[in-house]
């Protein structure tokens, strides 16, 4: 694979008119290989005027007569970085999001992702689970079919998983992940309820049935999201593409 080429990973999961719908995709960042699929939360820059924000990616295709590669994604921004500023409503662990999702070319996406995220500093720091001990036990196991399960609306994702562990990524590379409202206090609950607990319980099917969140990167960072905005200038970006808005809008069929 070339340095700046992208190509796909996995087998395609849809299929609707002239379009093919994926799971995931590599691209090179800072010159090492990297995979985003679905369901992924990264750090991205929309201009290099705009603060950084977190994108969810959520759909992912290809227009088979141009070739085309594009992706939909949802932007969470802090609630200062808004246009009505933070104000005492809001929790330190919440971002907003924006109304309308957003669609660009993969090409730009990848423009897009910030690698330095050192001065981010919202989120509520998880305990990171100890893998080493999850795959002696088969819980990791376990632990990928559930959020398979949860985070990716049960689509088979052994191929893309397959395709990390090749390239090194056996660990999640994922360092944040927004929650709904709901599922935060979910978490928040269960952490109180285990704080004198060692991490190793979140693995317990129980603990993850009644709102825990397992999550084996090395840092990661838990925010929630209860509400949207319009964006006054995201319309304007030249990444967008407009054209593509009733494919998006079809993404829980095809999912």
């Amino acid at each position: 694979m070339e340095p700046n080429s992208l190509q796909w990973v996995g087998s395609p999961c849809g299929l609707h008119g002239p379009y093919i719908f994926y799971k995931a995709f590599q691209f090179h960042l800072e010159g090492k290989p990297r995979i985003l699929s679905l369901g992924d939360f990264f750090f991205v820059r929309c201009t290099p005027k705009d603060p950084i924000c977190i994108a969810e990616l959520q759909l992912l295709w290809e227009e088979r007569t141009s070739r085309q590669l594009l992706s939909s994604s949802k932007l969470y921004f802090l609630p200062e970085d808004t246009p009505q500023g933070r104000n005492s409503d809001h929790g330190e662990d919440e971002v907003i999001a924006v109304s309308e999702k957003v669609i660009v070319k993969l090409e730009d996406l990848v423009k897009w992702v910030h690698s330095d995220f050192s001065k981010w500093r919202c989120g509520l720091q998880a305990g990171p689970v100890n893998t080493e001990a999850l795959g002696r036990n088969g819980q990791k196991e376990a632990l990928l079919k559930y959020r398979q399960s949860t985070l990716n609306s049960g689509l088979n994702f052994k191929d893309v998983l397959k395709e990390k562990a090749d390239l090194g990524e056996d660990e999640e590379e994922t360092n944040v992940i927004v929650l709904s409202y709901p599922q935060y206090c979910r978490y928040r609950s269960m952490l109180k309820r285990i704080q004198d607990k060692p991490s190793s319980i979140l693995m317990d099917q129980f603990a993850l049935a009644l709102g825990g969140i397992a999550v084996v990167s090395r840092n990661p960072q838990i925010l929630y999201c209860r509400d949207t905005f319009d964006h006054p200038t995201l319309i304007e970006n030249e990444s967008i593409c407009d054209e593509f808005d009733e494919i998006s809008a079809k993404e829980n069929t095809v999912r």
